[in-house]
């Protein structure tokens, strides 16, 4: 759920009781480096994004 741009952390946390850091750990864990840092930074954008729209 989290590689997906549809997936806010808020969801994951409701439905896993996972909370963003928990997320980012495992994601750091489970990606290769280069992925887990092009990850986040497509995550910080898309969270700028949706912040701007509200």
């Amino acid at each position: 759920m989290a590689l997906s741009d549809h997936v806010s952390f808020a969801n994951i946390e409701r439905e896993f009781g996972l909370s963003d850091s928990e997320v980012k750990g495992l994601m750091r864990a489970s990606l290769k480096p280069s992925s887990y840092r092009t990850w986040r930074k497509r995550v910080r954008q898309f969270g700028d994004r949706r912040e701007h729209y509200k």
